[in-house]
């Protein structure tokens, strides 16, 4: 969390804030988009083979701790701007 509300918007201006939650706006309805056909991708190999594709897999749970980064982020729970400002775990 923040230390104090002076020192978050030092940190990190208001518009610039504001101009970055715009961006993962945007990156966050492609990220969503992405979900949708990691879900189809894997419902077709699952039902092709048997089992879960697991590189499809690891795409998924990459793209989920982006998505909770991106969340973090545009909540204010957080100030730490996710990928491409920051690596991917």
């Amino acid at each position: 969390m923040h230390d104090s509300d002076d020192d978050y918007l030092h940190r990190d201006g208001r518009f610039e804030r504001i101009l970055y939650m715009i961006v993962f706006l945007v990156l966050f309805a492609i990220g969503e988009t992405l979900l949708w056909a990691v879900t189809v991708a894997q419902m077709i190999w699952v039902a092709v083979y048997g089992r879960p594709n697991d590189h499809v897999a690891e795409f998924g749970a990459r793209l989920g701790v982006w998505i909770k980064r991106v969340v973090l982020y545009q909540s204010g729970a957080t100030d730490e701007k996710p990928f491409p400002w920051r690596e991917i775990d």
